[in-house]
């Protein structure tokens, strides 16, 4: 099951404009246990100019693989393969939330983050989540756009019903992930990986 065709609030409607998913599931979530955020920023409410909200097609001309770019290697990927990705991201209703923050004074895509879910048996045939690809522009850094982002997706793996979400991350980034609630599993604060 895919997102539904709902045209986004901020978003002109202009042709490509579908979402990875449903937007209201970005407006309805519990902001009220969250402290650490200034000023009132929630994910309705991101700063004058702002919008939080789902990937959309669009967004390969608005620099979002140029953002990708600024945490790994993108590639060379052209409209088509991107729109390939994003349709069948889209079809995989509810296990992928690529989140951006859009500057609309630009139309520049200034921040993005992950929430990838994946279905278990165990606990009761439970979702776990992942959180993926965070990136805020280096010219939009020191504005708490970072926790904002993280924020929003940690609090959509919640209503999407995960019972935890994990990231990988370098050492350098481990206080910043901790301020925002996430701490080490005891006898598993390794990760290990093979590249391919």
């Amino acid at each position: 099951m895919g997102a539904p065709d709902v045209q986004l609030p901020g978003v002109g409607p202009e042709a490509g404009e579908e979402p990875l998913f449903d937007p209201t599931l970005l407006t309805a979530l519990d902001w009220t246990p969250v402290k650490y955020m200034k000023n009132g920023v929630t994910s309705a409410n991101p700063g004058q100019g702002l919008l939080v909200r789902p990937l959309c097609k669009a967004d390969y001309d608005r620099g979002f693989l140029q953002l990708l770019a600024q945490l790994t290697k993108v590639g060379d990927i052209s409209r088509e393969k991107f729109e390939e990705r994003f349709d069948t991201m889209r079809r995989c209703g509810g296990h992928y939330y690529v989140t951006v923050i859009e500057d609309l004074t630009c139309g520049k895509i200034i921040a993005s983050a992950t929430l990838a879910c994946e279905l278990k048996f165990i606990r009761d045939c439970a979702k776990r989540g992942r959180l993926e690809d965070v990136v805020v522009s280096d010219e939009y850094r020191g504005r708490q756009l970072g926790k904002l982002i993280v924020t929003t997706i940690n609090l959509l793996a919640k209503k999407a019903g995960c019972y935890k979400l994990g990231l990988d991350c370098k050492d350098e980034m481990k206080a910043f992930y901790s301020s925002l609630g996430y701490v080490s599993e005891k006898g598993n604060d390794n990760t290990m990986i093979i590249r391919f």
